[in-house]
């Protein structure tokens, strides 16, 4: 496959991995863009070690760090722009091995083992909250508290249906909500999620085994976090850390 040919399959990925770092949907789509008018303007001739996916994560990340830069000078970094942060994001997120990870940073794998080390005792350390666990199946819900009191959060309450949830979550007053799409009852966890989200402005993390039903086509009405099934749980990790993180400096930037 050619590497023109390989940008359409990792273009989801990247548009994830800039969204998440520049902790905006649209600075990261332009940034991907950019990516993508740079390579149609000249001959992209790639070296023969890297595979596609690295070459485009690297070129990636070189053009956000030139938005570090720039942003650097004007304000505060987003918090997902830290380097140890990225790391994280690659490699617990995009599922990048530590290798790849290190040769899109341009550092040792070392250093990328440090890096993620960091990143993850920084989070645990400023991200601790309460959670809401909204899904049909024991063992899943089960596992997914075990996650997130490793990572530090509390688990207020779980339900398997969409009244329950609603009650659940009203009564609890989470900080972040865990939401299945399909429920025990046959009911909604998206109709469950707009409901509590209308009482209560809370990030919400879909973690379901039919995404499809998520995707509307149109950026703006999809949601911003959402783990297919089966999942990794380092993925679960970095994007329950993402959804936080987000909502802590929206909150921090309408104050």
């Amino acid at each position: 496959m050619s590497l023109y040919l390989s940008v359409e399959s990792q273009l989801p990925f990247m548009r994830r991995y800039a969204r998440a770092v520049t902790g905006s949907a649209t600075t990261g789509d332009t940034l991907v863009e950019s990516l993508l008018t740079r390579m149609l303007g000249r001959n992209f001739d790639p070296p023969a070690d890297p595979s596609d996916e690295v070459l485009l994560f690297t070129e990636l990340d070189a053009i956000i760090c030139e938005q570090i830069d720039t942003q650097n000078s004007t304000g505060p970094l987003p918090p997902m722009a830290q380097k140890d942060r990225r790391a994280l994001l690659l490699v617990a997120m995009e599922g990048l091995s530590p290798q790849d990870a290190s040769a899109v940073l341009g550092v040792s794998v070392d250093e990328i083992q440090s890096l993620l080390k960091s990143a993850e005792e920084h989070l645990k350390a400023t991200l601790a909250t309460d959670v809401f666990i909204m899904e049909d199946e024991p063992m899943v819900a089960g596992h997914l508290a075990m996650l997130v009191s490793d990572m530090g959060h509390h688990v207020v309450g779980k339900a398997t249906t969409r009244t329950d949830a609603v009650a659940g979550c009203l009564t609890s007053k989470p900080k972040i909500l865990l939401a299945d799409v399909q429920l025990a009852d046959g009911s909604s966890g998206i109709d469950a999620a707009h409901e509590i989200t209308a009482a209560m402005d809370i990030p919400v993390v879909y973690i379901t085994a039919y995404p499809q039903r998520l995707l509307s086509g149109s950026g703006d009405k999809e949601p911003a976090f959402m783990v297919a099934k089966p999942f990794r749980p380092a993925m679960v990790k970095a994007v329950i850390s993402q959804a936080l993180i987000s909502r802590s400096a929206a909150f921090s930037t309408s104050r």
